[in-house]
């Protein structure tokens, strides 16, 4: 009987990374999991169900809140759990997860959302001027190339057999920073959620994280300016400065239920999207509910997006994002939520593990070198 080990960064609440995770771990249900940080109560019950081993993080003072201030210390500590006796690692990474050693003769299959995205190309939307601290800017430029080189000497074949990327944009990004190859299985969406009928609402919509990268800031400049409604969905770091942004069209509703995001989803022009995402899961519910999408052409938007399901705009700018919705609000644009929602229909839980079984089934079918 195969030994199963799954990794993943860590579990601090269920968000698209956990969500595949889950996913992931509905094909090996006798697997034990090994994660830097566990946090009680904030996943979903298959993932409490996992027998656990947890690292040296989890001990550390106020690691629950600040985990990401001992960034430069993950390395280590996913280096320091002990996986010996297991023959199947299946990683699912962001960060460090990919990076665990394993037995000799052992196979690993890495899922990866992204390189170690806070020291590559997310650097300065983490640590760049106006974005952190002078402290901590000053730390992150100390160690950036310490975690760049830990990185690139922890992707090679001696500790991952196979690299599984979430987009086509993340397998580019996989070949520039690690020099690998790595297949394509993009994540899912919950379509059971989306079950209501269209209704052709006036405002537009924004569901996500606040995080510096979604460019929630560029969306606002541009509802300001064009005096029509946005409505934002979420939470964040960039919460009180952008909320300090907002004029009166533009309305922050907080954290949402699934349902009443599927509502909104239903009742809303189009989803405003001007972020580059590595893959992006709001594009896909939003056509899920028939509700077209209008995206930055970059990033994993660019994979999920076609013209009969949104309208792309060219550069991340406001001037380049208020042409695309003056689309919509021309009538330029015609867009059927049945082609929506069809194309929503390619991104399923059930289409992905499939496809995911599928790779692990590749690797072990191939000889052990």
């Amino acid at each position: 009987m195969t030994k199963v080990a799954l990794v993943h960064d860590w579990l601090t609440g269920m968000r698209g990374g956990e969500i595949v995770f889950e996913a992931i771990a509905e094909l090996f249900p006798e697997a034990h999991l090994f994660t830097l940080l566990y946090v009680p109560g904030t996943v979903s019950p298959a993932i409490r169900a996992l027998p656990r081993t947890v690292s040296r993080l989890q001990s550390m003072p106020a690691a629950e809140k600040r985990y990401r201030h001992y960034l430069p210390l993950m390395p280590h500590f996913i280096e320091q759990m002990d996986l010996s006796g297991y023959d199947l690692i299946v990683s699912s990474s962001h960060c460090v997860a990919k990076g665990i050693r394993k037995d000799q003769g052992a196979r690993h299959i890495s899922y990866v959302h992204s390189p170690m995205r806070y020291v590559w190309d997310r650097y300065e939307d983490y640590f760049g001027p106006g974005r952190a601290s002078v402290p901590t800017r000053l730390a992150a430029k100390a160690v950036r190339g310490y975690l760049q080189n830990w990185d690139r000497s922890t992707s090679g074949p001696d500790r991952i057999d196979r690299i599984v990327a979430n987009s086509g944009f993340v397998r580019d990004r996989i070949r520039e920073v690690w020099g690998r190859e790595s297949s394509v299985v993009h994540p899912f969406a919950d379509l059971s959620r989306f079950f209501r009928p269209k209704s052709s609402g006036r405002n537009y919509l924004m569901v996500g994280a606040f995080a510096p990268y979604k460019r929630v800031d560029l969306a606002i400049e541009a509802f300001n300016r064009m005096k029509l409604p946005l409505l934002i969905v979420g939470s964040g770091q960039d919460e009180e400065r952008l909320k300090k942004l907002a004029g009166p069209t533009v309305e922050f509703l907080g954290s949402l239920s699934n349902e009443a995001i599927a509502d909104l989803y239903s009742k809303s022009k189009a989803l405003v999207f001007p972020g580059i995402e590595d893959f992006g899961i709001t594009p896909v519910e939003s056509m899920a509910a028939g509700t077209p999408v209008i995206a930055l052409r970059a990033g994993g938007a660019a994979e999920t997006v076609t013209e009969k399901t949104g309208v792309f705009f060219e550069e991340q700018t406001v001037g380049s994002l208020i042409d695309a919705v003056m689309s919509f609000e021309k009538g330029e644009v015609s867009i059927q939520d049945q082609d929506c929602r069809a194309r929503a229909q390619e991104f399923t839980r059930v289409s992905f593990q499939n496809r995911f079984l599928a790779e692990v089934g590749q690797l072990l079918g191939t000889p052990r070198t």
